[in-house]
C-alpha cells in the first residue's frame, strides 16, 4: 500500500473522532472490571481504529456524489475519496475489522456477540445499500448515536456489569447527546445533499428545525444525566456548552446552512473538553466507589 492510499485512508477514518468510539467502550469495560487486560486493550484498539475506519470509510465510499459538491471535505471532516480507493477502502475496512471481531467474539458471550453484531450492523448500514440508514429521516440520526453509545454499551456487556437505572440513564443520556449532534452536523451539509439527491433528517426538517430539534436534544441529555449516580449529576452541566454552540444556528436558513459549518467545528474541540470532563468525574467515581 502506498503512503498516498494509507493517508486516504486515515483521513476517511477521521481521526479528530477516534476518541469518541474508544473511549465509552474502554470506561465501561475498565470501571465494571476494574482492571487493564488484553480484552480492554484489543477493544479499546479495535474501537479506535478499525471501527473508525469501517464506519467513516464505507460513508465515503457511499457517499462520493455529495462529497463532491461538499466544500468543506478533504481534511478532519472526511475525505473525497477518488473513485480508485472505493473498492480499496472497503477492504480495508473489512480485513482490519475481521481479526479484532474473530478475537472478541472468542472471548465474549452469546450477549455480547449481539450488541458488537448489531453495532456493526448499523455500521454498515447506515452508509450501504440496501438499508442505507443515513437517507432515512430521523432514523438517521438514530443510527449515527449508535455509533458512539453502542461501543459503551458493548463494553458493559463485555465485562458482565449488572445494569442499574442510573446505568441506563447514562446510555439514554450518550443516545440522545448522540442524536443531537448528527442532527446538527446535517445541517452543513443541506445544500450539497440536496444537490446529490441525498436525504437526511436536515433536508427532511430543513436547517432551522433540525437546529431546533439537536437544541431540545442535547436538553433533554444534560436533564436525563440528573438521574445518574453521584457525581454523574454534574455532567449535566455539560450540555450547557453544547446548547450554546448550537443556539446561534437556530434559525439558520437552508440557503445559508453552511454557516453552521463554524460551529461543527468549534463542537470537534469541544468534544476534547467534554471529554476531559467526563474523565474526571469517572475518576471521581471509581474512587468514591
Amino acid at each position: 500500500m502506498s503512503a498516498g492510499v494509507a493517508r486516504q485512508l486515515v483521513i476517511s477514518s477521521r481521526p479528530v473522532s477516534w476518541i469518541n468510539t474508544a473511549y465509552p467502550f474502554a470506561a465501561a469495560y475498565l470501571l465494571t472490571t476494574r482492571q487493564v487486560d488484553l480484552v480492554l486493550i484489543v477493544g479499546t484498539v479495535f474501537f479506535l481504529v478499525p471501527y473508525n475506519l469501517a464506519m467513516y470509510g464505507i460513508n465515503d465510499v457511499f457517499d462520493y456524489e455529495s462529497d463532491l459538491r461538499n466544500p468543506r471535505k478533504g481534511g478532519a471532516h472526511g475525505a473525497v475519496l477518488d473513485r480508485r480507493l472505493h473498492r480499496t477502502t472497503l477492504s480495508a475496512a473489512a480485513l482490519s475489522c475481521l481479526p479484532f471481531v474473530v478475537f472478541l467474539v472468542a472471548v465474549g458471550s452469546p450477549a455480547s456477540w449481539v450488541v458488537l453484531a448489531l453495532s456493526l450492523f448499523f455500521v454498515v448500514f447506515y452508509s450501504s445499500p440496501p438499508l442505507r440508514l443515513k437517507e432515512r429521516p430521523v432514523a438517521d440520526s438514530i443510527t449515527s448515536s449508535i455509533h458512539f453509545f453502542s461501543p459503551a454499551v458493548y463494553g458493559l456487556v463485555l465485562a458482565g456489569a449488572t445494569w442499574t437505572w442510573p446505568l441506563v440513564a447514562i446510555i439514554v443520556a450518550f443516545a440522545l447527546w448522540g442524536i443531537a449532534s448528527h442532527a446538527f452536523g446535517a445541517v452543513q451539509d443541506v445544500v450539497a445533499d440536496r444537490e446529490a439527491g441525498i436525504s437526511s433528517i436536515a433536508t427532511a426538517f430543513g436547517a432551522a428545525r433540525t437546529v431546533r430539534f439537536a437544541l431540545v436534544a442535547y436538553a433533554l441529555a444534560g436533564l436525563v444525566m440528573l438521574g445518574t449516580s453521584w457525581p454523574g449529576p454534574l455532567a449535566a452541566l455539560l450540555a450547557v456548552p453544547y446548547l450554546a454552540t448550537v443556539w446561534p444556528y437556530r434559525s439558520v436558513p437552508d440557503a445559508e446552512a453552511t454557516a453552521a459549518t463554524r460551529g461543527w467545528d468549534r463542537f470537534l474541540w469541544l468534544n476534547q473538553f467534554t471529554g476531559f470532563a467526563v474523565t474526571l468525574l469517572l475518576i471521581w467515581y471509581a474512587l468514591s466507589r
